[in-house]
């Protein structure tokens, strides 16, 4: 019989977790469960998912910032309609093709004047990993300087520079030549930067793990400094870029000159993986610098042709229907109804962001029985708190977020671009449900704080062979907080 795919999805939908826990990752089947996030989605469309009784789920995860234009956007899916129906030879690879040279020119209008070059790539991480190599092709040093709580990727380079331990546990030894700054720390930053032994300063604008960002210029004094000392500046725009703080990219927010901007995420339309690096010509040269060394970094499926029609769609999509400007009027509206749950909620020490990236982070309150409650959670996990306001969110309201980061009381929010003051409202609104609820402690911190306390004895005895099973994670958070990549 021929492949049937319409008839396979329509009798095993509904197996999903069940094929997850035996052939994929039964730790995150696990954590899914225990938080009750483990729903069957069947459709996707814009800013919502749809379950099988057809109830909608506002997104406001959008695949960690995969989705700017929404899902399932017409216009997307129509361009890679068209691009099968043409038959165009792909990946021949000893060829210059059409659609990459088209999407490197159209991305390359995006950026600043001084980019003029671009690689393709597959992933996030893949674009970190090759801006390492062409920094250190280019200046021929070797150390890369990142920020202290940055998140790069999970491949070897990528996760050397990203600054969480969590994602680094029982991996090492990663590159020796790397070194951490503390975000503002201007002093740290010249004093490596004095020895000249730095390829590149690598950092998000816009931190995807707990939305941080400097308040003041350090980012331009940084700049200077990495000009006066000949270090490049590598900005990973991988989330931060394409429009999701409210402009094309978030160093510009600081009028920054970056060396190499690395993309990916939103650039594949939320379809075909895509990933870019876009750099100086002085500096692409360096690496591709004799004809023997023409392939010297290359990839494989990284300009295929349907990775490339879906990156010249989605940036048609964010410039005809106007969704940069979109993302920072709606951030703003959402900052502002945020913002002023404050007075109402002793439990927000502060709402932060720019265009649809957004954290709201949290605090002890002054309130006795909310503090004694809190300190509670606290001790019996660091991380829980944030978790006991994102599964009412799901659970309640039907809205998808996610915690920011391992132990962090921050909830991130990315919506898609698409957004209206509808969704926005709606999200504030149910926000403050949220909080609501997390002030009749101890109810749901009991009810979440138990089902952790069963689901690790119940691990601890499954690894010391005491009971059949999967077992459980024993800091089951880590699968619901911010991965970027």
């Amino acid at each position: 019989m021929p492949f049937d795919l319409k008839n396979l999805v329509a009798t095993r939908m509904g197996e999903n977790y069940e094929l997850h826990n035996q052939h994929l990752n039964p730790m995150l089947v696990e954590v899914l469960r225990i938080t009750g996030f483990d729903r069957v989605y069947v459709r996707a469309e814009g800013a919502y998912l749809y379950d099988a009784a057809g109830h909608e789920y506002l997104d406001f995860l959008s695949g960690y910032g995969v989705f700017n234009m929404g899902r399932n956007h017409p216009a997307i899916k129509k361009a890679i309609q068209e691009t099968l129906d043409l038959d165009l030879p792909n990946m021949v690879q000893l060829d210059c093709s059409l659609l990459s040279g088209l999407l490197a020119e159209a991305l390359l209008k995006k950026a600043p004047a001084h980019l003029e070059a671009i690689f393709f790539c597959n992933s996030g991480t893949e674009a970190v990993e090759g801006a390492i190599k062409f920094a250190r092709a280019a200046t021929g040093r070797s150390k890369i300087l990142s920020l202290k709580g940055c998140y790069h990727g999970l491949s070897y380079g990528s996760l050397s520079v990203t600054g969480s331990a969590n994602f680094q546990e029982g991996f090492g030894p990663f590159l020796v030549d790397v070194a951490r700054v503390r975000l503002g720390d201007l002093n740290a930053l010249e004093r490596l930067l004095e020895k000249r032994d730095v390829a590149a300063f690598l950092f998000e604008p816009v931190q995807g793990k707990g939305v941080n960002f400097p308040a003041d210029d350090f980012y331009t004094k940084a700049e200077a400094l990495c000009r006066l000392h000949g270090t490049l500046m590598i900005c990973d725009e991988i989330q931060s870029g394409m429009g999701r703080t409210g402009k094309w990219w978030a160093f510009q927010h600081w009028n920054l000159e970056p060396d190499i901007i690395t993309v990916a995420k939103s650039l594949s339309g939320g379809f075909v993986p895509c990933g870019a690096i876009l750099t100086r010509r002085t500096i692409y040269q360096k690496v591709f610098s004799r004809l023997d060394r023409a392939v010297v970094h290359s990839s494989t499926f990284g300009r295929n042709n349907l990775a490339m029609v879906c990156g010249l769609a989605t940036l048609d999509v964010l410039e005809n229907e106007k969704l940069i400007e979109n993302s920072a009027m709606m951030g703003q509206k959402l900052l502002e109804g945020l913002d002023a749950l404050r007075a109402k909620h002793s439990l927000i020490r502060e709402v932060r962001g720019k265009g649809l990236m957004i954290a709201i982070e949290f605090h002890e309150p002054p309130q006795l029985g909310l503090k004694l409650a809190w300190r509670l959670l606290h001790r019996i996990d660091h991380g829980l708190f944030a978790q006991l306001v994102i599964v009412p969110l799901l659970s309640r309201h039907r809205i998808l977020t996610q915690v920011a980061g391992h132990n962090m009381d921050v909830i991130k929010i990315l919506p898609p671009l698409i957004i209206t003051e509808k969704e926005v409202n709606y999200f504030v609104h149910a926000f403050d449900e949220s909080l609501q609820g997390c002030r009749r402690f101890p109810g749901p911190l009991l009810e979440l704080a138990r089902n952790t306390a069963l689901r690790r004895v119940k691990g601890k005895n499954q690894l010391n062979g005491s009971g059949p099973g999967k077992g459980a994670p024993s800091k089951h958070k880590a699968a619901l907080s911010d991965r970027p990549n």
